[in-house]
């Protein structure tokens, strides 16, 4: 927000300079990022008087002045041509330093010498073209004075960046109301003076709105009899000042009204609307429309519009149309004054890339009872300087007015967590020097009412920071702060996620993070039963993009994108690994459960190239070796291997889950056909899932340590002939079931399908340790035992020994 200080002094009569008034305005909270001073440094461009003009003797396009100063009469080379003697100029002395670094020296020019310069609007930077020097009014101010002061251009400008929230601010009224409210001085508000004729402003033209909740309230006023013409010179100065280009008088005055008081306003030609009148809606789906840019745009049916009886004639909020726009012939106007709803203009603006003054403005919220006031403000000027008659009355249509509600504020409350005292009738008084309504309650409390204007006061605790504001900063005591030293040694489930972490980045695997949003179609493209929980995820209130509007109940989908990613950049070979959390509706109105959960995916090379290595892909047996290591790690024990009721994302028959006791910790299989077609990606993928909940709630820290026997072991190797169907495991919980102390470790080394092997059956190698702690076992207790393990197969799994 560009502010003038002279504005500034318009409505708040400080004595501050403006260094003063930066630093006043920065400890409010409205920082000055920067101050510009207008004519700073120009004081040796004076104004001067030509008492002579006489023809170069050896150039025919120069003159050769006499150039009175007030203190002495130089002689001035010059080149322009408008001028004639006795004309009072602006003159840059010897010494000065013009705009562009431009110093002005002593000179010959043609052979005659040169003292100074006559000076242009645009060598002075007060205007971007010039037809010649600048010629001021005569006896517009002594000689000798310096000639930005003379004008009346010597200003500060400064630069203020705000806050969103602070959106009554992005005016000159609501920084002097903050200024006004410090200082303890009072508003001058600008006057308004009406001047109506008889003829009413509604039996003219018409308003409608449809949409009443995107538009509360909208008001217009009628002005016939107008002339366009340029805007006079001080306005033309004071927007140029603030940045903003002179159009006409009529278009100046709406964005002058806009810059001072915050309300956008927007003038129709109203000759040019259809039927003379507005109407408010909604666009149609596809709707086209040209912008005052000259812009074709296209509209949805979200965007609000202003219609005349036929089509748009403007955004609402945001620009007007090429349809509509004020141009030179234009006689009768149709001013605008209205209140949009924020959310509604920043979603359109947003789409259509259109950043403007006004929407700047409505996207933050303005207002609504300066709707009017602004309204009866710009046309009362445009009156006064594009001339006509203002119709009797403005359309003001406010369905939903409303007071707003009143704040229970507690002055001790305040003190206390400012760490101030400051007296009740203190804090009162900063209240209502805020333009707050205030009354005191029978409880001690105090009722406050803010302006409508201030839109960010909505609970006590933003009263309290008004006080803090207002009262200052710097008069908070600087104490110590008072806290309880806390250990920040990790919890038990911290270590256990760190370990593990480590566990996998050390067998070779890389970990990923990705968003914890993700698409609603991430659950089909793992083909989940419609009846699965992890279907129904937790929707974002206001997303960013579709692709990322919910939260995510798996991390799986995240974990494949990246793969198929990787993959399309031909990092074939990877081992990734993911530990984040997924989010899970709760039942009721309880809230999501977020349970910590570990995906891990391999494909590629096991152990990439090279030429002492074969090549060989990684398989199911890879991923299930990971998650071993991660079990064997945290000393699970009961762990087993089930088949049955595979996840719908894996392979048939080439997955599993992975049970601890009687608990599904997880599950490991290679990559479904048709869920690697649906992330794209070429090549097989294995891929593994634990719940690390349920891993910390079964680990064992604390692991018993047994001594090794010291007497000596003896193996048994078997040929064991099984049905397909039967489970390796199941031979090794049949031997194991002897509850023998003499069985030591039993190891399936080998199986074999082939010839001498019927079909539907395959042959498995089985050896088994034997080994006592009490002495050393003899050769017919081993035999012995091992016939009763193998009768025990025999008897229990049908197998036959080979």
């Amino acid at each position: 927000m560009n502010v003038t200080y002279s504005w500034l002094k318009e409505f708040v009569d400080f004595d501050a300079t403006p260094e003063e008034l930066a630093e006043l305005l920065t400890m409010l909270g409205l920082e000055v990022e920067s101050m510009e001073k207008l004519g700073g440094g120009l004081d040796d461009v004076v104004v001067a008087l030509v008492e002579e003009k006489l023809q170069h003797p050896n150039a025919d396009k120069l003159s050769l002045c006499r150039v009175n100063n007030g203190k002495e009469v130089l002689d001035v080379v010059c080149g322009a041509q408008n001028f004639k003697q006795g004309d009072t100029v602006a003159l840059a002395q010897i010494g000065a330093v013009l705009p562009g670094d431009f110093k002005i020296k002593r000179s010959k020019i043609r052979g005659e010498e040169s003292c100074g310069m006559l000076c242009s609007e645009k060598e002075l930077g007060l205007a971007e073209e010039s037809a010649g020097i600048m010629v001021l009014p005569p006896a517009i101010a002594p000689l000798g004075t310096p000639v930005f002061a003379a004008l009346g251009l010597k200003d500060t400008i400064f630069e203020i960046g705000l806050t969103p929230n602070r959106s009554d601010c992005l005016s000159a009224i609501g920084i002097a109301r903050d200024i006004a409210a410090k200082l303890g001085l009072k508003m001058k508000y600008p006057p308004v003076t009406l001047v109506e004729s008889s003829e009413r402003a509604d039996s003219v033209i018409g308003v409608t709105v449809e949409n009443t909740e995107l538009c509360p309230r909208y008001a217009a006023r009628y002005i016939s009899g107008c002339t366009i013409a340029p805007s006079p010179e001080w306005l033309v100065k004071r927007l140029n000042a603030i940045g903003i280009r002179s159009i006409n008088n009529v278009v100046d005055v709406t964005n002058l009204i806009m810059m001072e008081s915050g309300q956008p306003l927007h003038a129709f030609d109203c000759l040019r609307l259809s039927g003379k009148r507005i109407v408010v809606r909604t666009a149609e789906e596809g709707e086209l429309f040209t912008t005052l840019d000259n812009q074709l745009r296209t509209l949805t049916s979200a965007d609000l519009v202003i219609c005349d009886g036929e089509r748009p004639v403007a955004l609402a909020g945001i620009m007007g149309g090429l349809n509509s726009e004020i141009e030179n012939t234009t006689t009768s106007i149709l001013l605008e004054s209205a209140f949009f709803k924020p959310a509604a203009i920043r979603k359109t603006a947003k789409r259509l890339g259109l950043h403007t003054e006004s929407s700047h403005r409505f996207e933050r919220g303005i207002d609504i009872d300066n709707v009017t006031r602004a309204l009866d403000r710009a046309a009362s000027l445009i009156v006064e300087l594009a001339g006509g008659i203002m119709a009797q009355g403005c359309i003001d249509i406010y369905p939903g007015k409303s007071d707003r509600a009143a704040i229970t504020f507690r002055p001790e409350k305040a003190n206390e967590l400012i760490g101030i005292n400051l007296e009740r009738d203190v804090i009162i008084d900063i209240l209502t020097r805020l333009e707050c309504r205030v009354s005191q309650c029978t409880d001690g409390s105090v009722a406050v009412v803010p302006p409508h204007y201030r839109i960010d006061i909505e609970r006590e605790i933003d009263l309290i920071e008004e006080i803090a504001r207002l009262n200052g900063y710097d008069k908070i005591p600087a104490t110590m702060p008072i806290a309880h030293v806390v250990s920040d040694r990790p919890t038990r489930h911290q270590e256990i996620e760190k370990r593990v972490r480590d566990l996998l980045v050390n067998n070779g695997m890389t970990e990923i993070i990705n968003f914890s949003f993700t698409a609603p179609e991430a659950a089909g493209k793992l083909l989940l039963d419609d009846d699965d929980p992890r279907r129904t995820a937790i929707k974002l209130a206001n997303p960013l993009v579709d692709e990322q509007s919910v939260m995510r109940t798996t991390l799986l989908p995240g974990l494949l994108e990246t793969t198929a990613r990787n993959m399309n950049f031909r990092s074939l070979d990877l081992k990734l690994f993911e530990i984040r959390r997924v989010y899970l509706p709760g039942e009721g109105d309880s809230m999501p459960r977020e349970p910590l959960c570990i995906v891990g995916a391999v494909t590629g090379s096991r152990d990439g190239d090279g030429w002492s290595r074969p090549n060989e892909p990684v398989d199911f047996y890879d991923a299930k070796g990971i998650v071993e290591t991660v079990l064997d790690f945290l000393d699970i024990g009961g762990v087993s291997w089930a088949t049955e009721n595979p996840e719908s994302y894996y392979h048939p028959g080439k997955s599993c889950r992975v049970y601890a006791g009687r608990d599904c910790i997880g599950s490991v299989g290679e990559l479904h056909p048709t869920v690697q077609k649906n992330f794209e990606i070429e090549k097989p993928v294995f891929c593994f899932e634990l719940d690390f909940d349920k891993l910390v709630r079964l680990s064992r820290t604390k692991k018993t340590i047994t001594a090794p026997s010291r007497f000596p072991d003896s193996t048994r190797d078997s040929a064991l002939l099984i049905p397909e169907e039967l489970a390796a495991v199941k031979i090794i919980e049949c031997i194991k079931g002897e509850k023998s102390k003499e069985i030591e470790h039993v190891q399936i080394f080998d199986v074999y399908r082939g010839k001498g092997v019927p079909e539907g059956y395959k042959s498995i190698a089985v050896r088994i340790r034997y080994r006592s702690f009490e002495r050393t076992l003899a050769e017919e207790e081993i035999a012995a035992l091992h016939k009763r393990i193998i009768s025990n197969l025999m008897d229990k799994l049908q197998v036959t020994v080979r």
